[in-house]
């Protein structure tokens, strides 16, 4: 058992999984299981000692983080940001979010540009390069992570792809009206092609 007095636990906020947030006067949170409450002697409104509030952020935590990180990514390659934002989800301080990303990061757990070059392997026979780099745009990889991942792929040829869709849409260049081709046009930019594409194909 920790002695000396310390920091006012402020409230005891109920998590998922058994879990509760214990936020510190001082404006420090972290989440503990209720029996962690119970060995560090944590009760609202009474105050953590320092030397458990050590333990906790020093290592209890920092340990725990480091092997959700490695069983969130277990069995699925994640970005960097859909790591932090798991961790947050958890109620993990940044500065110990942070410790664990650092610590899969120096393992090659997680990888953004390994992670961009699986995803457009697994996705570019049926979409356009601009689309996907926006998709990895919304999970976080930056531009120079595409960037590079895209120089370690095989560029697919666009203009074949949009035949395909065009083909799967039973589009007839001969039967089409005006309004059935900018149909197929908004189609095809909201894919991802570029206008000046789909205009060679379509020839229009």
């Amino acid at each position: 058992m920790c002695s000396r007095e310390g920091d006012f636990v402020e409230s005891l906020e109920p998590l998922s999984g058994g879990r509760y947030r214990v936020c510190l006067e001082s404006g420090v949170s972290f989440p503990l299981y209720k029996k962690e409450l119970e060995e560090f002697g944590i009760r609202e409104g009474e105050p953590l000692v320092p030397e458990c509030e050590r333990q906790i952020l020093e290592e209890l935590l920092p340990k725990r983080a480091k092997l959700c990180a490695m069983n969130y990514l277990q069995h699925m390659d994640r970005t960097e940001q859909q790591l932090r934002r798991k961790l947050s989800d958890l109620s993990y301080p940044d500065d110990i979010a942070e410790q664990a990303v650092a610590y899969v990061k120096s393992y090659h757990y997680i990888d953004d540009v390994r992670y961009a070059v699986n995803y457009i392997e697994c996705r570019k026979e049926t979409k356009s390069i601009r689309g996907l780099a926006q998709e990895l745009y919304q999970r976080g990889v930056s531009q120079e992570d595409v960037q590079e991942a895209l120089q370690q792929t095989e560029i697919p040829d666009e203009e074949q792809q949009i035949r395909g869709w065009l083909e799967k849409k039973h589009y007839s260049e001969e039967e089409a009206d005006r309004s059935e081709k900018e149909r197929m046009i908004r189609f095809l930019l909201r894919k991802g092609y570029q206008l000046s594409a789909i205009r060679r194909v379509m020839h229009i």
